[in-house]
């Protein structure tokens, strides 16, 4: 029991502060991810964009 009351407390601090700039900061969101800067510089795109290209 006591395992599993820890496992729930990290969990929550973990979601707590991934979300800390959403919950707390006015008009505040997720960072967008299909369009990272790191990623194109690599040469790596959106899958689903590179998905519906090669259909066509």
């Amino acid at each position: 029991m006591k395992t599993a009351v820890i496992a729930i407390v990290i969990l929550l601090a973990g979601v707590l502060l991934m979300s800390f700039r959403v919950l707390l900061v006015k008009g505040g969101k997720f960072p967008g991810h299909h369009h990272s800067d790191a990623l194109r510089a690599r040469g790596v795109g959106c899958a689903t964009h590179q998905s519906s290209n090669s259909n066509h």
